[in-house]
């Protein structure tokens, strides 16, 4: 029987999402599309009666734009908002900035497929020669994390991604779902197949096939051992909700020459 509700969301298409570069933790607001995903998926949430007690969010922008978005649209702009680094995107290393399709074309779609999709392969790390590194790491808003910034990720499997992201789920998200809060988590495409992996019991081989589109809440009830009782559910239009993970696939997609 179902005790708890949680939901997932991966934020609005943000503008790297749109020129399908790795975008990880370069910092990027909502494109105008990602904009009004989340809108829709707040008012989408308000018309079925939905009601947040508590939101955490990444400490990267478009997943926090998502959240406020997402709460205005339901009227329930007070709801409080917790952030932390640890529901951040995977690092994606040297990976960050370039673009799948043409990566697909230089070293094959199932390579990138690989690197995109596999649970314990890790992408190669970025180092200070990197274009992106000074701009993620002397970034203040990596002084407010619970480790120094000498250790934060230089890449990450999707395991690593779960190994950082488990502590703060049982020592902070748990105890709010277990007082019987509606939670919401706003965060991006791999933490949230992270935490699905781990509360649906999905093997390393399967969450290879798990697709998240931009901007579609994700209802997980589970019961009172925090297990799922039913399939997860996207909600919204099937039929859209289906093109849209057919776009996200198709992303490590080499497109042909013209």
């Amino acid at each position: 029987m179902s005790k708890y509700k949680l939901f997932l969301l991966r934020h609005g298409e943000g503008n790297w999402n749109k020129e399908n570069r790795f975008c990880s933790w370069v910092d990027q607001k909502l494109s105008e599309d990602g904009v009004k995903e989340a809108q829709d998926c707040g008012r989408l949430l308000k018309e079925q009666g939905y009601k947040f007690d508590l939101v955490f969010t990444s400490i990267l922008s478009r997943s926090i734009q998502t959240a406020w978005l997402v709460l205005e649209a339901m009227g329930q702009e007070w709801v409080p908002v917790v952030k932390s680094w640890r529901l951040n995107e995977r690092h994606y290393g040297s990976l960050i900035g370039l673009n799948r399709a043409e990566m697909a074309l230089q070293h094959g779609e199932e390579k990138v497929k690989l690197w995109r999709r596999s649970y314990d392969i890790t992408p190669p790390p970025i180092d200070e020669s990197h274009p992106y590194f000074l701009e993620i790491y002397n970034d203040r808003r990596y002084n407010t994390c619970d480790v120094s910034k000498e250790n934060l990720p230089r890449a990450e499997s999707l395991k690593e991604v779960l190994d950082r992201l488990l502590p703060y789920w049982e020592s902070t998200v748990v105890p709010e779902i277990r007082k019987g809060r509606t939670v919401l988590i706003s965060a991006h495409g791999n933490s949230c197949r992270a935490l699905l992996k781990h509360l649906e019991g999905i093997s390393d081989a399967d969450i290879a096939s798990v697709t998240l589109p931009t901007g579609i809440p994700v209802l997980l009830e589970l019961d009172e051992n925090l297990k799922p009782v039913k399939p997860r559910q996207l909600l919204g239009d099937q039929a859209k909700i289906q093109a849209a993970i057919k776009k996200v696939e198709d992303q490590g997609k080499a497109k042909p020459s013209t």
